[in-house]
Order: C-alpha cells, then sequence, then structure tokens
C-alpha cells in the first residue's frame, strides 16, 4: 500500500520536474462538473448536496472539511499540482478566495449538477448553464484584475478541465419518472451528448483552446449501485458499466468531430473508466483492500449528510479502501486516476 502511494507522489513530482523544465505552458486550470469536481461550491447554495463537515476532509490539509466529497484532495488538485501550478483548486464561491487566487486555477462545478438542466434540479444545485455564467464573470474580472493582454493569454492557454455526466443517469435517468417517457436510454445518451458539444463550442468561442473532456467511471462498481442494484452488492452491475463505456465512446467522437471543425481546439477526452476498473479488479497491485464498499459509516449507500463524522462504522484508514464514501473514490485513488490522466490524455498539454 505504502509504495504504491510513494510511486504516485514521485510520478506526480517528476511531472511538476518537466513542466519546470519545459516552462509552464499552462497557466491556469478550469474547472466545470460535479461532485467529482466540486471544491466546495455548494456550501454556497441552498441544497442537501453538501460535504462541507467532518469526516470529509479529515486528510485534507490541516484536516479541513471545504466541501470536496473525499476525505482529501479530488482529482483536479492533483492535476494542477502536476502542472506545476497550486496544490488545490478553489471554488469560485468561496469568499476566502479573490480574483488573483482564481487566475491560476478555479472550480466552478457544484455537486449533483449534469448536462441536462433536468439533473441540477433533483438536488437544487448549479445546473451547467449557470457554471458557464459564472465562467464570464470570471472572464470579466480577470480582465479587470490583470489588464486585457494578460488575461486573454491565460484564457487562451488554460486547461479547461468537465467532469460531468454520472448524475444524468443515476440521479436522473434510472432514478426518478420523466427522461424515460421521453427518450430511451440510447437516445438519451445522444441528447446528453448534444449538450456536451454545445458546451465544448461555447467555450471555444468564449476563447478556450486546451479542453479535456471527462469520461464516465465504470458507474456499475460504485458501492451505492453494487448495493442497490444487486443482492449482496458484492459485483459490479455490468449493465451499468456497459453504458459508461457507450457513453465514453460517443463522447470520443464528439471529441475528434470537433477537433476537426474548430480551429485551434486541442479537446482531448479524459477517461476515468479504464484505470478505475483496473484498481477494483486488481486492488492489491494498487495498495487497496476494499473495493466493494466506501470507508465513511458502512459504505453501502451513505455519502452526503448520512456520512456523518459521528458513525462508528467509519473506517481509520481511508487509503485501503478505493471508495471514500458509497458514489466518491478516496483522496488515493484520486491520486493514481490523475496521474493516470495526466500521463496520457494531459501529457501533450505539459
Amino acid at each position: 500500500m505504502a509504495s504504491m502511494h510513494i510511486f504516485c507522489l514521485i510520478s506526480i513530482q517528476f511531472l511538476l520536474m518537466v513542466a519546470e523544465i519545459n516552462g509552464a505552458k499552462v497557466p491556469a486550470i478550469i474547472v466545470f462538473g460535479d461532485s467529482s469536481v466540486d471544491a466546495g461550491n455548494n456550501n454556497y447554495i441552498p441544497t442537501i448536496a453538501r460535504s462541507n463537515f467532518e469526516p470529509y476532509g479529515r486528510d485534507f490539509n490541516g484536516g479541513h472539511p471545504t466541501g470536496r466529497f473525499c476525505n482529501g484532495k479530488i482529482a483536479t488538485d492533483f492535476i494542477s499540482e502536476a502542472f506545476g501550478l497550486k496544490g488545490a483548486i478553489p471554488a469560485y464561491l468561496d469568499p476566502a478566495y479573490s480574483i488573483s487566487d482564481f487566475a491560476t486555477g478555479v472550480s466552478f462545478a457544484s455537486a449533483g449538477t449534469g448536462y441536462d438542466n433536468a439533473t441540477s434540479d433533483v438536488l437544487s444545485v448549479i445546473p451547467l448553464w449557470k457554471e458557464l455564467e459564472f465562467y464570464k464573470d470570471y472572464q470579466t474580472k480577470l480582465k479587470a484584475n490583470l489588464g486585457d493582454r494578460k488575461a486573454n493569454d491565460i484564457i487562451r492557454e488554460a486547461l479547461y478541465i468537465i467532469s460531468v455526466g454520472t448524475n444524468d443517469f443515476l440521479e436522473n435517468y434510472y432514478a426518478i419518472p420523466g427522461r424515460p417517457s421521453q427518450y430511451t436510454v440510447r437516445e438519451y445518451e445522444t441528447f446528453l451528448v448534444g449538450i456536451a458539444g454545445n458546451f465544448t463550442k461555447e467555450l471555444y468561442d468564449l476563447g478556450a483552446r486546451k479542453i479535456s473532456l471527462g469520461g464516465l467511471p465504470p458507474m456499475g462498481c460504485m458501492p451505492l449501485e453494487r448495493t442497490g442494484r444487486r443482492l449482496g452488492g458484492s459485483e459490479c452491475v455490468d449493465s451499468l458499466n456497459n453504458l459508461a463505456a457507450e457513453f465514453n465512446a460517443k463522447l470520443n467522437e464528439l471529441v475528434m468531430k470537433q477537433n476537426k471543425e474548430f480551429r485551434g481546439m486541442e479537446m482531448v477526452l479524459s477517461d476515468p473508466y479504464g484505470i478505475l476498473l483496473e484498481i477494483i479488479r486488481k486492488p492489491a497491485v494498487y495498495g487497496f483492500e476494499v473495493t466493494e464498499v466506501g470507508c465513511c459509516a458502512t459504505g453501502m449507500f451513505e455519502m452526503g449528510y448520512a456520512c456523518s463524522r459521528i458513525n462508528p462504522f467509519t473506517c481509520s484508514d481511508a487509503d485501503k479502501y478505493v471508495f471514500w464514501d458509497s458514489f466518491h473514490p478516496s483522496e488515493k485513488t484520486n491520486g493514481i486516476v490523475a496521474n493516470h490522466v495526466v500521463k496520457t490524455s494531459l501529457a501533450k498539454f505539459l
């Protein structure tokens, strides 16, 4: 377990050295999406989709719960560090930070959101279109703070990370009536990919050029889905994993299409599916002991407020667990996935 953790740290330090030697080509990391990359924006809106309380954040800098759905850092924090930038990307709505802090990295993400506006309505969180409005506001403030020329350089050279889509299926399509009566699941995939394409085009029109479009994880291996869809909860749900892989293939087609259509666009698909599935299937190789449940509480269904600090079942060492709660990876898993993505899809931007 320790050796794999050390390996990940060394890998990130090596990538950091490469970035320093070559000169940082990415001046900022700008993030859109859901709880996989929300650094705490939901703390400042009226929603139950929050994690700004213990035991969340217990392994973060100083053991501070920030609103990240993890025991520590999320993947974008590790990616930022690998690019020679700050080790934790702040949330745009956090009043503790200013535009000068956001100049090198900012997250507009909101836990519980999706491509589909109907998904954000489920838990009353920030829809993706509103995240984009916040980004426009950010551009205005950045130009006022740094001047048009420097701000435009940051806007053009920044790496834009999008990580969203899981909630559209698990919290919307398969959870509540509405979309299933309008679309077959294949039609819904196409509907979501269309929204993704419109979003990346809007980013491009606003000046973005380097874009990482995130794929879905193996959703059927999340502890919540194992618990809810199979008696005993010990096996991954193949149908959900197949859906995620199919959706990712459609996203990849979108990436290739838009790279041809839009001059200067450098968009990549950052797909966590393969590396996460490998970790789950061969946990010992990566130093893990538990894959079926999360560390927090029983690990079978708890997340958010159900994952409270007073629960006696919460594990003592999250590094042994692939998942922190029933839905989200542990910090250690996030580090491994981030390291993989940086060395593969994002390597061209270093």
